[in-house]
């Protein structure tokens, strides 16, 4: 079997890989993330593209350190109102995205894509669009004080895994690509490649 390697610092990607009997080795990407996206945005990209965009290079960068293994690349971006949104820096900023998102519907644009020997072979994107209820105040409060600075981590302050799922009143899509990896192609895609028995 062909050697997979992740090139992602996720822990939820990682665990999604693991959970579906993967064997995989992890690397740093070597991507600067904010550069390319600064560019991308410059240049008017969507939300989608941009994710597009990060996960290939990932797999691309990691791929020339690795040019003997099937390197995959992720990573996600949410669009609300056709915007970028990014990761908040605090828990101030996290309490107002969440109420930016209380009652509306945003997408997360969830893309891999797959190297070998610095070329990217394979590219999947999955688009899941959540509705948020229109929870509370109240609620909100305690999902900030229950989950801390962990939020900071996803780009749209919540996890699905967890009692984050109750700020949701509709999701459709993709459960795996909300998490951050669409799992079923890449699934389909290492058993094509090799990496994994048919």
């Amino acid at each position: 079997m062909k050697p997979v390697v992740l090139a992602s610092a996720s822990a939820s990607r990682a665990a999604i890989l693991k959970a579906a009997g993967v064997v995989f080795e992890t690397v740093g990407a070597g991507v600067d993330e904010t550069a390319i996206k600064s560019q991308l945005l410059a240049t008017g990209a969507a939300p989608s593209v941009i994710a597009e965009r990060l996960a290939a290079e990932k797999s691309r960068q990691a791929s020339r350190v690795r040019p003997d293994a099937l390197v995959i690349g992720a990573d996600q971006t949410l669009e609300l109102d056709g915007a970028l949104v990014d990761k908040a820096a605090n828990l101030a900023e996290a309490r107002a995205r969440l109420m930016a998102l209380r009652g509306r519907t945003h997408q997360l644009h969830a893309a891999v894509a797959a190297a070998e020997d610095g070329d990217v072979i394979w590219r999947k994107i999955e688009s899941p669009a959540l509705t948020a209820r229109d929870f509370s105040d109240a609620f909100l409060d305690g999902y900030l004080a229950r989950a801390g600075e962990l939020l900071l981590a996803s780009v749209g302050c919540y996890f699905l895994e967890g009692d984050g799922a109750q700020l949701f009143e509709r999701i459709d899509g993709d459960y795996f690509a909300v998490l951050g990896l669409p799992l079923l192609p890449v699934l389909a895609m290492l058993r094509d490649r090799g990496a994994l028995p048919r």
